[in-house]
């Protein structure tokens, strides 16, 4: 802690001093506190992670929504990245570019993973970017990404999509070389339903990862990786750096996606596999990063467990819900910290009660009761009021300044008794995260499937 940095004896001086009040309900408030992270924040950030304390959140989606419109028109963002798969994202983006598709309808089931289209927050933020990108006055038009990995619906996706992306370019360039390898990798990838067959959650041995033929699949992916490298200069001057790129980082994410399918078939249980996804997820953003330097910073929307840069460890519920005694891996935060250093902040997202997914009111002394009772004093936010308080932004100073024994001796609240993606602050939440985006309540999210 350097020695101008301010000390707060209490948390609840911490949340007197610091915290940032704001409404959904009132812009002009929402956009003076974006204004004051961002400062806060500092100028060096390329990537902004935004994460959700659940999936299913409404309010937080609807935050989302608008804190993306404040970061495009005011603070130089050109694109966001959610928690979908990286492959689908492209048939988005084509279509908030104005080309492709020419309804959303015909981009939610194809352009999204894990039913995320059909999320009506969704649909408002694609079709905002959309309408900012046909309006002539912003020339920086605005970009839809996804970095998850590969999905079908059934879950799990076959290698194909990916490495066809990669034989198509390869044969572009080198006709003979590419139709080889696409010969060879056809045979091997057998059909698409054996790597995503929805048997396979419940019988490792209906899954084939690690087949002859996947393990020889590996191997020739192997060589096109190392084909790609060795003639860069080649490929370059037939293409251009950016197709060529793209194509590398393709062939990399199909690597990657063969040792999950690898892995999941050695039955090695949900850590690794969690964290061979979380890997993924980093390199995606990183890459997605590279993309837009020159052009904008980017905002990356996921769970908070994808976006936190400590280790996780699978919260009891979740534990419970897939029969693990200890499951734990590093997320994506964890590796971009490493990989973007400074140029990486996070801000995680906190709720104090939702009925309707099953939250209720936090117990007395965690934080989530701390930061949503303690009132906010001194604070002058253009247009807030006492009833329009609804969400505040707080900076963690990483714990720097903070009351350490008071942090640790934290309860973590119960979770959710119907939505198992809820996962409560911590004390190490305050070295996890940047700061807190905090809502007093949420609903569930508008065409989000039934919760039990």
């Amino acid at each position: 802690m350097s020695p101008s940095a301010p000390v707060y004896p209490t948390l609840d001086e911490w949340i007197a001093s610091c915290a940032i009040p704001f409404s959904l309900d009132a812009p002009e408030t929402l956009n003076a506190a974006v204004d004051e992270m961002v400062a806060a924040l500092g100028d060096s950030v390329e990537l902004l992670g935004f994460g959700e304390a659940l999936h299913g959140g409404e309010e937080i989606l609807i935050l989302r929504n608008r804190l993306f419109a404040r970061l495009a028109t005011a603070h130089g963002y050109s694109a966001i990245a959610l928690e979908s798969s990286f492959p689908k994202a492209s048939v988005v983006n084509e279509y908030v570019s104005g080309r492709g598709p020419a309804s959303y309808d015909e981009v939610q089931e194809e352009g999204f993973a894990h039913g995320f289209g059909r999320l009506e927050a969704n649909r408002e933020l694609v079709e905002w970017m959309r309408g900012y990108n046909a309006d002539p006055a912003h020339p920086i038009q605005l970009r839809f990404y996804g970095f998850d990995i590969p999905t079908a619906p059934t879950g799990n996706a076959s290698p194909r999509g990916v490495l066809g992306f990669v034989l198509d370019y390869l044969s572009s360039v080198d006709r003979s070389s590419g139709e080889a390898y696409r010969q060879r990798i056809e045979w091997l990838l057998g059909q698409d339903f054996d790597w995503e067959n929805p048997e396979q959650y419940a019988d490792p041995a209906k899954r084939v990862g690690r087949s002859p033929a996947a393990n020889a699949l590996r191997l020739e992916v192997e060589d096109l990786i190392s084909e790609l490298y060795t003639r860069r200069p080649e490929f370059i001057a037939k293409s251009d750096a950016e197709r060529y790129a793209e194509a590398l980082h393709y062939a990399r994410m199909a690597r990657q996606h063969l040792n999950y399918h690898a892995a999941y078939a050695r039955d090695v249980g949900h850590g690794p596999l969690l964290g061979i996804r979380d890997a993924l997820m980093a390199d995606n953003l990183a890459y997605i990063v590279g993309l837009e330097r020159g052009r904008g910073k980017v905002l990356a929307f996921a769970h908070n467990s994808h976006l936190k840069r400590g280790l996780m460890t699978i919260w009891p519920s979740w534990q419970k819900a897939l029969g693990s005694r200890e499951v734990s891996w590093w997320p994506a935060g964890s590796h971009l910290a490493q990989m973007l250093g400074s140029r990486y902040a996070v801000i995680g997202s906190a709720v104090g009660v939702s009925q309707a997914n099953g939250i209720g009111e936090p117990e007395v002394g965690t934080l989530e009761s701390l930061l949503t009772a303690s009132p906010v004093k001194g604070r002058q936010t253009p247009g807030y009021t006492d009833t329009q308080g609804s969400a505040r932004f707080i900076p963690t100073h990483r714990g720097q300044g903070l009351p350490s024994q008071e942090i640790a001796r934290l309860p973590t609240r119960s979770d959710s008794a119907k939505n198992l993606s809820y996962v409560p602050l911590s004390p190490q939440s305050f070295t996890d995260f940047d700061g807190f985006v905090v809502l007093d309540s949420t609903t569930y999210s508008r065409g989000g499937p039934p919760l039990p």
